[in-house]
């Protein structure tokens, strides 16, 4: 990783005209380059004009998450082309690409000479100074959730750069859409793009670089408590829970989206070092206390996937080498969704098979492209970093909690579902199978849902009661009123989720009710074998509904045998019986 005193050489080398650059301005850096810094405290009160509101909604509004759907994704064409360039490639196959450039015809010069076909791409052409789109960019809220799409902008600290704190004013106009900006006090706020992030339902999360930012020490217009903060980001971003981490010594700009990833409302992606190494032991406590003092906006502890922070081509870590010449900041966090696309940056291949492999097997469906980012990650940054997204402008969401592994083998396994569209909903439905390997001819079977909460938008259905043993995959299906159609996963069928229904172990050999009668072997597999002080004579066998699977009579005796090898593997109910009384006991068929 280049540090501020390598990327202030380079940007030198480029203004004497030491190097060739592919693009029209010289190269800043993801942070601060040095006389960024004297610069500052000139530079706040006289940031770029206002082109929106500098008060907050009226109405409440939600931010939206980045899997959610978009309909376009923004990047800046300066520097680290390359990478820029295969970003075009793959996204403008699941969206707009808005190419903020300062010469369109050279930039479609260029894609075409790379292979790359000039539809669903458009060109902003704007002044702007850098390709750190992701922090100067514009951030999506809609109102009631899903209704008018806003664009957020908050002040972007970089005092050689006001073109860039101009651009979401510029696609605000592009786009015809409605931008906020927290930029006047009381209401003024400083932060980075790189340096936030949240689940869509009103959690937000950043390192406490943005107490920093705002502690009217230069880098912010005036002085902001924590819970001044946290007023602003709950009027202009509907964020009513703000996690705040602690910053990491390694990590020069201290952006989150170095290090963790939202995959969905309940799962963490968390970058993982060798332990004692670099930034490991920070990110450990990070995460130690997110789990320790917050839930899931489900109620339930966050899912943690952990994901390899990989060395840099000499083996060096940023803990490694000198000062002046760390070893890079490789990370795979730091990713972007687009639609059914992830694009993922890549090292070498010995480190990228097993990220890629994790990312295969947690979001499932999508199709997962690696993008070399060997030259752009020595400034601080990769694909995350340098693309902004716009939310599509009419949502259907759709917010479920996947159901988890289950023992019931009798009773339907219940699925909600908050589905909400600005029109309403005409249908929702479940699809599933229980059928392990997926593929274009597999049969799903469809489950109406039913509105059963319409305070919460909440929808109901049910998936029949399974066999131990079986694995089912679903996804959600729902039909707005105008007839915008959505899924959830947004990949499905080929992306779904899949919970298994798993034996009931007693760890018992012998089940002895509060009669004395004993019932072995538990589980059963051919037959089971009854021992009573009570004589009984008569026997049903039944599921959980009531429903009798198996019955008869036997010869009175204290210990007698009874077959149950054809019962299909299940919990069931033996009721033992005779003139004068009856028990009933459960056991396990397996």
């Amino acid at each position: 990783m280049k540090s501020l005193f390598l990327s202030a050489i380079g940007f030198l080398l480029v203004c004497c005209g030491s190097l060739q650059l592919q693009a029209q301005s010289p190269v800043l850096p993801h942070g601060y380059a040095p006389w960024e810094l004297a610069a500052m405290d000139g530079y706040i009160p006289e940031r770029t004009a206002i082109t929106g509101s500098t008060e907050p909604p009226v109405l409440p509004v939600r931010a939206a998450a980045e899997w959610e759907e978009i309909d376009a994704l923004m990047v800046a064409w300066t520097g680290f082309i390359p990478t820029v360039r295969e970003i075009v490639r793959h996204a403008r196959e699941e969206c707009e690409v808005l190419i903020v450039c300062a010469d369109s015809v050279a930039v479609k010069d260029d894609l075409l000479a790379n292979g790359i076909e000039l539809g669903n791409i458009s060109y902003v052409d704007a002044p702007f100074n850098s390709v750190w789109i992701r922090d100067y960019g514009p951030w999506n809220v809609y109102t009631d959730q899903v209704d008018s799409l806003y664009l957020i902008d908050w002040i972007y600290n970089r005092p050689t750069r006001p073109e860039d704190d101009a651009i979401p004013g510029v696609i605000a106009s592009l786009t015809d859409l409605p931008i906020y900006q927290s930029v006047e006090d009381p209401w003024d706020f400083v932060a980075t793009g790189g340096n936030f992030m949240t689940d869509g339902l009103g959690t937000g999360f950043s390192s406490k670089l943005i107490l920093e930012e705002n502690d009217g020490t230069g880098q912010s217009q005036s002085f902001k408590s924590e819970a001044a903060i946290d007023s602003i980001m709950r009027a202009f971003m509907g964020i009513d829970r703000y996690i705040k981490m602690e910053t990491l010594p390694y990590d020069e700009i201290h952006h989150i989206d170095m290090h963790m990833k939202l995959l969905d409302e309940e799962t963490l992606l968390v970058g993982e070092y060798p332990e004692g190494v670099a930034d490991g032991p920070q990110i450990e406590a990070n995460l130690q206390y997110v789990l320790d003092n917050y839930m899931s906006p489900f109620g339930t502890p966050y899912k943690v996937v952990r994901i390899p922070m990989p060395p840099d081509a000499s083996g060096e870590y940023p803990d490694d080498g000198p000062w002046w010449s760390p070893g890079d900041y490789r990370t795979y966090t730091n990713f972007v969704f687009v639609n059914k696309t992830v694009l993922v940056p890549t090292y070498e291949e010995q480190y990228d098979t097993t990220a890629l492999r994790i990312l295969d097997e947690h979001l499932p469906g999508y199709t997962i492209v690696g993008i070399d980012c060997n030259d752009i990650i020595q400034s601080l940054g990769a694909i995350h970093c340098i693309t902004k997204e716009v939310a599509t402008d009419d949502p259907l969401l759709i917010t479920h909690q996947p159901l988890s592994n289950t023992e019931e083998q009798f009773v339907d396994y219940q699925v909600d579902a908050q589905i909400v569209h600005r029109d309403g909903i005409s249908f929702a439905n479940i699809l599933y199978t229980t059928v392990e390997t997926i593929s274009a001819a597999t049969i799903w079977y469809n489950i109406p849902m039913t509105l059963t909460d319409p305070e919460t938008n909440t929808w109901t259905g049910y998936i029949p009661a399974q066999a131990a043993g079986k694995k089912i995959s679903y996804y959600l299906r729902a039909n707005a009123s105008n007839g915008k159609l959505q899924y959830r996963p947004i990949t499905a069928p080929y992306g779904y989720w899949r919970f298994e229904v798993e034996a009931v172990t007693t760890g018992l050999e012998t089940v002895v009710t509060d009669r004395g009668t004993q019932l072995a072997p538990v589980p059963a597999s051919s037959s089971i074998n009854i021992t009573s002080e009570n004589i009984y004579n008569h026997y049903t066998i039944s599921d959980f509904s009531g429903r009798v699977i198996q019955q008869g009579t036997v010869a009175p005796a204290s210990t007698w045998s009874l077959a149950v090898q054809h019962i299909p593997a299940g919990l069931y109910l033996l009721h033992l019986q005779n003139s004068e009384q009856q028990e009933t006991l459960q056991f396990m068929k397996q």
